[in-house]
């Protein structure tokens, strides 16, 4: 199976998130518009971190960020979230880097689903994804945000 740390243009590696990278994940991803007001990156980083079911992948180049995945496994399917590249350094074979190596963390864990969501007016997010062999399963989302009993 293909190395997780993975080699980059420019030269660089993809590997797992580090302790002091959190500042410079959060920036790349408002630059590359993958954050929401009513998300809080500091708490989904620390979650994510947290679990043994996820991981942020992040590719360095120099002592820059300039991709990241957030993935995780629920013991059946695998879900990406937070996939981002600088937006001066997008169409460049990173995006397609960051998800490789999504797919590999994955298959590490016998996953061999990977699912994704995308907002449905991003067509340029939709097509980047389907020429990585991606499709629309014609599901719906449902979400309900739940919070504890005061």
């Amino acid at each position: 199976m293909p190395s997780l740390v993975a080699r980059v243009s420019d030269p660089g590696v993809i590997r797992e998130i580090r302790d002091g990278d959190e500042a410079a994940l959060i920036a790349l991803w408002h630059a590359a518009g993958v954050s929401r007001p009513w998300n809080d990156p500091q708490r989904d980083i620390a979650f994510a971190r947290g679990s043994p079911h996820a991981t942020i992948l992040v590719a360095q180049a120099g002592d820059v960020l300039v991709a990241s995945a957030m993935v995780g496994e629920d013991g059946h399917r695998g879900w990406a979230y937070y996939v981002a590249v600088a937006p001066e350094r997008q169409k460049t074979g990173l995006g397609r880097a960051i998800m490789q190596a999504a797919e590999i963390w994955l298959l590490r864990r016998g996953i061999w689903k990977l699912q994704l969501l995308v907002r449905a007016d991003n067509a340029g997010a939709v097509g980047f994804y389907e020429r990585l062999g991606y499709h629309d399963t014609r599901t719906v989302c449902l979400q309900k945000v739940i919070e504890p009993a005061a």
